[in-house]
């Protein structure tokens, strides 16, 4: 990947290298040029069309923006990426602004979105213009550590675990150190203020001096021990003019060490009457903060159990063919195209076709079905799944990150580490949160050193110190991201997948639910129930034409049709030019005879009046059965009616999205007088019928009245235009890839019962998110201006650093606490998506069925 070249002299120009697409022909080439050295400051462009790259130089420093512009106005476009980076030492928000401000300002990258959370951060950049290198060197430089994360494995990967393992250990190691040394500074100092006999010991037997010594050790050992960490941190952040929360507690436990120590030491120095020590606030400070990490540590931990709980469904090795024998290998080492043998009981390592043997697996992880599924040759196999019975071997069809339970891994990852637009408030704010408090503490030492009672140094010195450690950007950059971690983990395990995070506060501002009906409120498998042949027509002979041109359409329609014929023992011919024009029907030649079949539009379109069958077509409708048509060389044969089962859980499902006081809308390409007919059984409050495709989208356009945001749920490849344009877009899971991979929710079980899960689930989450902002915002707002001594006017109350440094601590455990209450969030319908089976013991999450 070629790189910006930044000039090093002022003769030599900065050079570009930019992957052009789009190019054809010379011409291409031409106007690709001309555009690029109309861009102030470039040199020379050239432009390679065997390569697709256009080679630019500048004057002066690169402008990979201008020279992107300049390509797209010609016509043409510049690749992007997007990279994933694990970004490590982020201890609050300030940090979060702080790496995505040095990504963000590297030439080429076009946005930066880092989450303090998940501890990671997605970079979209133009191809061939910056390198993974340039990224980690920006975030180094920032003061961070970051490397970057492979495509091809799940982000829970061991080394994460490992390091996060060996972060906590590193913290309780500490805080047990701090503990133990800080007990003795903290009895000699506050027993002896407020324990009278300690006091008369303190002062008569130990002597104050010789406490203030043993204090002074024993604070040194904790600051410049297990304190260490945060001068590291703090101190470089301070000098590179970007300070954080480190800088905060090093600025402020430094201020009570070295005031203490100079009052220890050199006490003539200070003014009269000033000469105290604060060892025990320092010691206190910096072991409470150790605590409050600590604890933020392990809740961490568990908001990501969702995820380790999806990596806990791989198997670890599987049974190949290698060679003419059977080896047992490690998941890694399997490939496209093994042989893979699999025992009763064991899972079933990846995607595969099985190619001899059968058995009954258990799907209960990714169709929500308690029953297992039979598997003979030619049956596909998933990944995590559980062989129930008998042996079999299937072949490898897909490995690594092509598996289904990879993809739904990083889904559920891309979704955690998502950010909401509620965020972008916060992220403004804490950018200057630490630098303001900064000034604050500065202006409160000035405040009560010019006006303080005596003795005005020692009340500027507690109350600045204070200030310093009682705020926490800490709590308000974990808000928001451990909710959505927890949120997302939560909706996993009830089988609803928020594939993006921005649906979760999208979902829960709609008012109207659209469904598309086959497959979504229907059971997607249609049956035969009427064929009327016309005259000069035979039932069996139309039946045997129309199930032959069937056989070639995916359709559930036609699949009915096919399935009927079968069931009758007819042999369907081989056919000939099938041609399929969605939204009408399809025409084939079988044995010579051209069959159309299709609406009633297709036979208006091809010159045939069905006014013969429109009775029969009416009192169809009007049961709910969806009629079609087909000819035979040209002559209308007949009309044939196929009723599509609704599913037994969809009538439950719209009763609960009234509950919920939302607006029900069904949109089909059925007739009306079909769709009029089953949405009056379901109770459904609008119908949009008789709609193609790309109408879809225009259906739902009209169902944002006064600002109304709609969602909209299918399941179908016509349905995947209609979920991109809805607001939020939730996927049926049984559904096709095409429509999943355009939703924004999927919906794993396949139930419609999932959609009022996933709007609760919603707007419990955002919820519980207002709930953490509030408590982060409130509590800065209200103790900052009582640590500054804001009270002390009124009533005389000034607030000790160290209960600063527990409520500091606390802040962030109260919002970790807040956030982790999402996992015992009870849905309000119950789905049956989670099994246990005894050959794992594990617990199994759904996912999406592979189609």
């Amino acid at each position: 990947m070629a790189s910006v070249s930044l000039p090093s002299g002022s003769n030599q120009a900065a050079r570009l290298s930019l992957p052009v697409e789009g190019m054809t022909c010379a011409s291409c080439v031409g106007r690709v040029e001309r555009a690029l050295k109309a861009v102030p400051g470039v040199q020379t462009a050239t432009v390679n069309l065997a390569t697709e790259r256009a080679d630019v130089s500048f004057s002066d420093v690169a402008d990979p923006q201008a020279a992107v512009s300049a390509i797209e106005s010609a016509g043409y476009a510049v690749r992007e990426e997007t990279t994933e980076l694990a970004i490590e030492e982020m201890t609050c928000a300030s940090c979060v602004g702080r790496v995505e401000k040095a990504l963000t300002q590297l030439p080429g990258v076009l946005s930066a979105s880092v989450n303090l959370a998940t501890e990671r951060a997605r970079v979209r950049h133009l191809a061939g213009v910056i390198s993974t290198a340039d990224l980690e060197a920006a975030v180094v430089q920032a003061g961070y550590k970051a490397r970057r994360l492979s495509a091809e494995t799940p982000n829970v990967n061991d080394q994460d675990t490992e390091r996060r393992e060996n972060e906590a250990r590193g913290l309780r190691r500490s805080l047990l150190i701090a503990g133990i040394l800080t007990l003795p500074v903290f009895i000699l100092e506050m027993g002896s203020h407020l324990i009278p006999p300690m006091h008369h010991w303190v002062q008569g037997v130990l002597g104050e001096q010789t406490s203030w010594y043993i204090q002074f050790v024993l604070a040194t050992l904790v600051l410049f021990g297990p304190g260490l960490r945060f001068f590291r941190k703090g101190i470089p952040a301070l000098l590179r003019g970007a300070p954080d929360m480190n800088s905060l507690v090093s600025v402020g436990t430094a201020a009570a060490y070295g005031y203490s120590v100079v009052a220890t030491f050199i006490p003539e120095v200070l003014p009269k009457g000033t000469a105290n020590v604060y060892f025990e606030a320092a010691a206190v400070i910096v072991t409470l903060i150790l605590l409050g990490r600590t604890l933020e540590a392990r809740a961490k931990g568990r908001t990501s159990q969702a995820i380790k709980r999806l990596v806990g469904l791989q198997a670890k090795t599987a049974r190949v063919e290698r060679n003419g024998e059977t080896v047992e290998i490690p998941l890694d080492q399997v490939t496209t195209g093994d042989v893979v043998f699999v025992r009763p009981g064991e899972k079933i390592p990846v995607d595969g076709e099985v190619v001899e043997g059968a058995s009954y697996v258990d799907e209960s992880m990714i169709t929500g079905e308690p029953l297992p599924v039979s598997k003979g040759v030619g049956a596909a196999v998933v990944g995590g799944t559980i062989n129930k019975t008998g042996a079999f071997s299937f072949r490898v069809t897909k490995v690594g990150a092509n598996t289904v339970l990879a993809q739904i891994i990083r889904l559920v990852e891309e979704a955690q580490g998502s950010k909401l637009p509620i965020q972008a408030l916060v992220d403004k704010v804490t950018m200057w949160f630490v630098p303001a408090v900064m000034a604050a503490a500065a202006l409160t030492f000035l405040v009560w050193l010019i006006f303080g009672p005596d003795p005005a140094l020692t009340f500027a010195l507690v109350n600045a110190v204070a200030v310093l450690i009682i705020a926490c950007p800490c709590a308000m950059g974990l808000a928001t991201p451990t909710s959505i971690m927890v949120g997302t983990g939560r909706a996993a395990e009830l089988g609803v997948l928020f594939r993006k995070g921005e649906a979760l506060q999208a979902l829960r501002d709609v008012s109207v639910i659209a469904l598309d009906k086959t497959g979504t409120l229907t059971k997607g498998r249609p049956e035969l129930t009427d064929l009327v042949p016309a005259k000069g027509f035979e039932y069996s002979e139309v039946l045997a034409l129309v199930a032959a041109v069937e056989t070639r359409s995916e359709h559930p329609i036609a699949e009915a049709i096919v399935l009927a014929a079968k069931q009758q023992g007819i042999t369907l011919a081989t056919i000939e030019g099938f041609d399929a024009m969605p939204g009408f029907g399809v025409t084939a030649k079988v044995d010579g005879r051209v069959v159309s079949v299709g609406a009633d539009r297709f036979m208006t379109q091809l010159g045939l009046d069905v006014a013969s069958f429109k009775s029969t077509a009416q009192r169809m409708g009007e049961q709910g059965k969806s009629p079609l048509y087909a000819a035979i060389d040209g002559r209308l044969a007949a009309v044939i009616a196929v009723a599509d089962p609704i599913k037994e859980t969809t009538p439950e499902a719209i009763k609960a999205l009234h509950v919920l006081g939302l607006k029900v809308a069904m949109i089909t390409g059925d007739n009306a007088a079909t769709a009029v007919a089953i949405a009056k059984q379901l109770g459904i409050d609008e119908v949009a019928a008789e709609v193609l495709p790309d109408g879809k989208v225009a259906a739902l356009k009209k169902f944002r009245v006064n600002g109304a945001r709609v969602a909209f749920v299918g399941d179908g490849i016509n349905d995947a235009p209609a979920l991109a344009e809805a607001d939020v877009g939730l996927a049926i899971g049984t559904g096709t890839d095409v429509a999943i991979e355009a939703a924004d929710v999927v919906l794993m079980s396949g139930d419609l019962r999932g959609v009022p899960n996933a709007i609760a689930l919603s707007q419990a989450t955002i919820r519980n998110i207002k709930q953490n902002l509030f408590w982060a915002f409130a509590y800065n707002a209200v103790l900052i201006p009582v640590a500054a001594g804001a009270l002390y006017p009124l009533n005389g109350t000034l607030l000790s650093p160290i209960f600063a440094a527990a409520a500091m601590a606390l802040s962030s455990v109260f919002v970790l606490g807040n956030a982790l209450r999402l996992k015992r969030f009870q849905a309000p319908m119950t789905i049956e998506t989670l099994s246990e089976t005894a050959e794992s013991g594990a617990e199994i999450i759904p996912v999406i069925a592979s189609k």
